[in-house]
């Protein structure tokens, strides 16, 4: 055997036999004939893998699906801009404007083809070098497992595959359809039974800065605004926000082109301050918590006039009652409002309800009026979010990372109440911090750690 397959330990052993040998040592030899292990191999697979998640982000992975949504958007309106020029008639009159108009569509497009093909042949080269790189971690590694004399590594695979098989069985159990909810039939939508998605998933022009926000589009629009959408960002502190952003399509917000600023105040926090990132858009008119106050404000985004109404004044402000779970609390989430397809409602809490949940209907006129309040037995701090659909409150709870479950409702027509709902709602992010149901097109609205998300509602058919 030759000296460069062995291991050679010298072990020093004091012995104390006799007068003659004290204070001596006892020298010996143990040999193994194993190799020794490489050292260098394994940290250059370390250092390999560390580079592949730094070039290989989430943010990166959706970049073409935002791209490619972005040129499907500009295409369908191109295709409605062509057609509209068709069918007018208007002797020539406005002809060259609008040939003009579609001449800038297609530039855009063009723009959006050649971003696109960039893109994609960056990560094709990503790709190819991966795999390069994926396959030679897979050797070495199959060659440093024949050092795992005590099969480790082998058990540990083992158990991957019985985690797969269980988190198989989970996704089976969870795709059969779940108990019924209240049936909202005068919506004639049926009961909801499941919630489908992510349907969009993007990050903001601002990127990660703000993990505060809310988004979505105006529940009752004006007419030529039906396909605008709104961004609000908590930019002071994740607590106070003071404009609206908006953007004439969905492809226009993802892109981050073209928006219009609509400022409340000058500067964070006044009065009229944007306070939590729950609220609505309905009417042209913005609804959300005002500045240190137990009223609601809202604002008009054509005359930017402010009216409030005041809610209890026991109800909870400034961080009283916010959603909560075991890990964590949803900052100045005191009041939560919410859209259906019978109006705006507030849902917060009071002492005198023990921090329960109420409901209040919030009748748009100008000044807004509360009309009408039901209350729950749910505490506030025991749920995420809410959101209505057709005059049922819907409330959610943080169960993972990856899974927010839909677990309660209350019916403002009977006021019955279950807690017995087990809808889940799969996160792309790990804190859902707005969500708001659109009766126009059945869409969960989300904002989650800065993202923006959409999800479909699926409702069972009214017999």
């Amino acid at each position: 055997m030759s000296q460069s397959n062995m291991f050679i330990l010298m072990v020093v052993i004091p012995l104390i036999l006799s007068q003659s040998t004290r204070g001596k040592d006892c020298v010996c030899e143990l040999q193994s004939s194993e190799a020794a292990f490489p050292e260098n191999k394994l940290k250059n697979v370390e250092i390999t893998a560390l580079k592949c998640t730094r070039n290989i982000t989430s943010e990166k992975m959706t970049e073409i699906d935002r791209l490619v949504l972005g040129l499907q958007h500009r295409i369908s309106q191109l295709l409605e801009n062509v057609s509209m020029l068709e069918k007018e008639d208007n002797g020539n009159l406005y002809a060259a404007v609008s040939l003009h108009i579609i001449e800038l569509e297609l530039a855009e497009i063009q723009d959006l083809m050649d971003k696109l093909n960039r893109t994609t042949n960056n990560y094709q080269l990503l790709s190819g070098q991966t795999a390069t790189e994926l396959q030679d971690m897979e050797e070495t590694m199959a060659e440093l497992e024949r050092f795992d004399h005590a099969q480790v590594m082998e058990k540990q695979r083992e158990n991957q595959r019985v985690k797969r098989d269980l988190e198989w069985c989970k996704d089976v159990l969870n795709s059969t359809t779940p108990a019924p909810t209240l049936p909202p039939d005068y919506c004639g939508l049926g009961s909801m039974v499941n919630v489908s998605g992510p349907k969009t998933y993007s990050l903001t022009v601002y990127g990660t800065s703000y993990t505060f926000g809310a988004w979505g589009r105006d529940a009752q629009p004006a007419p030529g605004d039906e396909n605008k959408y709104w961004l609000v960002v908590l930019s002071s502190g994740n607590v106070h926000g003071n404009f609206i952003r908006q953007y004439s399509s969905m492809s226009t917000i993802i892109l981050g082109i073209g928006p219009k600023d609509t400022y409340i105040s000058s500067s964070n926090p006044t009065t009229n301050t944007i306070q939590g990132p729950n609220m609505v858009m309905y009417g042209n008119a913005l609804y959300y918590n005002c500045y240190n106050t137990y009223s609601v404000c809202q604002f008009n985004m054509t005359t930017r006039a402010v009216s409030t109404v005041a809610l209890p004044n026991d109800a909870g402000f400034n961080n009283k009652f916010p959603f909560a779970h075991l890990a964590a609390t949803y900052a100045y989430t005191d009041m939560d409002f919410a859209t259906d397809e019978l109006g705006v409602y507030v849902i917060y809490a009071t002492t005198s309800n023990f921090g329960n949940v109420m409901i209040s209907k919030v009748e748009t006129s100008n000044p807004p009026v509360i009309s009408q309040t039901w209350s729950t037995s749910l505490h506030k701090r025991t749920a995420t979010n809410t959101f209505m659909v057709c005059g049922v409150l819907y409330a959610t709870r943080y169960l993972d990372q990856e899974t927010e479950e839909i677990f309660y409702s209350f019916d403002t027509q009977t006021n019955e109440e279950r807690y017995d709902l087990s809808i889940h709602i799969k996160k792309m992010q790990t804190n859902i911090k707005y969500m708001n149901y659109n009766p126009s097109d059945n869409l969960l609205y989300v904002y989650s750690d800065a993202y923006i998300v959409t999800y479909e509602i699926m409702f069972q058919e009214v017999p």
